[in-house]
């Protein structure tokens, strides 16, 4: 019997959502969060618009995650000097101070996940992972589905 990839991709997600909400609960951020203080963390001064396609987040999704941490101090945000229908996210002093604790949170679930792996199947991994998200990231669902 053929065993479906899906299921155990999903899995893997909900038991991500659950480690991560609990190993960031002290800095009060939350599985939806903390992946665009990640991203910050590289390229502070975004815009919500590339956070949400890099993240390959709605632009709803990332718009309340945004809110969220801006409420909790973690960020501001800021119409674009040049466009002023675009909206800049900023790190705050507040997400710089955990920037390395938390990096090194969320990095502790790839080590839970890749604990007894040699490095050549964790490779492998990797790279199918990747093509399989290659594949997909370009389709227009809603458009293909019509």
């Amino acid at each position: 019997m053929k065993k479906a990839m899906g299921r155990f991709i999903s899995i893997l997600y909900r038991q991500s959502q659950v480690y991560f909400n609990y190993i960031l609960k002290e800095f009060d951020i939350t599985s939806a969060e903390y992946s665009l203080l990640l991203y910050l963390y590289k390229k502070d001064g975004i815009t919500q618009e590339d956070l949400s396609t890099y993240l390959y987040i709605d632009k709803s999704a990332i718009t309340r995650a945004i809110k969220s941490l801006e409420q909790k101090g973690y960020v501001k945000r800021q119409k674009d000097d040049m466009d002023k229908r675009f909206n800049r996210v900023y790190l705050l002093d507040k997400a710089k101070l955990f920037k390395n604790e938390i990096r090194k949170r969320v990095w502790s679930w790839n080590e839970l996940l890749t604990e007894g792996l040699d490095e050549e199947t964790v490779d492998m991994v990797l790279l199918v992972l990747e093509k399989m998200v290659n594949k997909v990231a370009c389709i227009d669902f809603k458009k293909e589905m019509e």
